[in-house]
């Protein structure tokens, strides 16, 4: 009885190895690879020429894929959840962060972790969505997070993500691409991550140069920020590139560190200081550019737990990032309580000099 008690036992083992090892064949054969450089299809691309002098306004988002409301909390963060709670509270997260977005009257909107078509959304097409609700707005979407299937948490997994950037905007652009990141996390990790990459959109200016604009949205888990380092050494080398060039730059997105000129500890926390978050390396080099972030919003909180005033760690992780021939007029964080997203949006205001 024993005897066939432990070779039943076996055959469950090996049956069990044998379902990982072709699982992780299968991802590693699926991998998303793009190539270092994608030029992106644009929508709706008839917008206007911008103009030397004239301010214009850039609304930074994370949106949490409409799933990261108040009531969630996320297992990479230490939480139990990889899910949007219901397709009824995603319609109503994406609702209202689309009435949010449509009241800044911005420009240009650049918005990370906007879901395609993905389990933890429930399938639903949020660029298709923001479109209709902003249908005189160019878009230009470009993937970060396509993987055929996350089997974390084991009770209850994230499942398929088909997740990225967008830039939606009022200036008619000239290209869209999509730059690849470097930094990779060791396999079979990686196969489940995302690649993180930026989209650089060129607006022609009425004086003959280009603003460049970046939407980015940089690792947050790599131990001691490790990749982040590799990604903002690329960053930088491309500034220094377009700097070169005479173009204008405003670079905003999810940066995931700590941003310069900026304190959490003016922020009201019963937490610590989470192991994901970082301050900004100085060894960052961008010459004479300037930062344009809110201090006096928080635009990110923790996500071990539902969001409870006072408690939850805050930080400010998104903004802006301009060149010296730009003047920023001003820059505001929009305090939404993370209602809707574990994000708060930021606006800036720029003038081209």
């Amino acid at each position: 009885m024993i005897k066939n008690s432990l070779k039943w036992l076996g055959w469950i083992i090996v049956i069990l190895v044998a379902i990982v090892a072709i699982f992780l064949i299968y991802v590693t054969a699926v991998d998303y690879k793009p190539a270092a450089q994608i030029q992106l299809q644009t929508d709706n691309n008839n917008g206007s020429e911008l103009k030397q002098g004239e301010p214009f306004t850039v609304t930074t988002f994370n949106i949490g894929y409409a799933g990261l409301d108040q009531g969630q909390d996320f297992f990479m963060d230490g939480g139990t959840m990889s899910r949007s709670s219901s397709k009824e509270q995603t319609e109503e997260n994406l609702s209202s962060i689309g009435t949010v977005v449509k009241e800044t009257q911005s420009n240009i909107y650049i918005l990370q972790e906007v879901d395609k078509n993905a389990s933890r959304s429930n399938y639903i097409n949020e660029v298709a969505e923001l479109g209709k609700l902003l249908p005189e707005y160019s878009r230009t979407y470009a993937l970060n997070y396509k993987v055929s299937w996350v089997p974390v948490p084991v009770l209850h997994p994230m499942g398929s993500v088909e997740s990225g950037l967008l830039t939606l905007s009022t200036f008619q652009s000239t290209s869209n691409t999509r730059f690849d990141l470097p930094g990779k996390e060791s396999w079979p990790v990686q196969q489940m991550e995302l690649d993180r990459a930026f989209i650089a959109s060129r607006f022609p200016v009425d004086n003959g140069k280009e603003l460049v604009l970046i939407n980015l949205h940089l690792s947050a888990f790599d131990k001691g920020g490790v990749i982040r380092k590799q990604q903002l050494d690329f960053l930088s080398n491309y500034i220094r590139q377009e700097t070169e060039k005479g173009s204008y730059l405003v670079i905003g997105g999810d940066w995931n560190h700590s941003l310069p000129g900026t304190d959490p500890n003016n922020f009201a926390s019963q937490q610590g200081w989470p192991e994901w978050l970082q301050s900004f390396p100085e060894t960052f080099s961008a010459d004479g550019f300037q930062w344009a972030n809110d201090p006096t919003i928080p635009s990110v909180r923790t996500l071990d737990i539902p969001y409870q005033k006072g408690v939850n760690f805050l930080a400010v992780i998104d903004g802006f990032l301009v060149s010296p021939n730009i003047e920023v007029v001003s820059v505001k964080g929009h305090d939404l309580s993370f209602k809707n997203s574990d994000h708060n949006p930021v606006t800036g205001s720029f003038r081209l000099k």
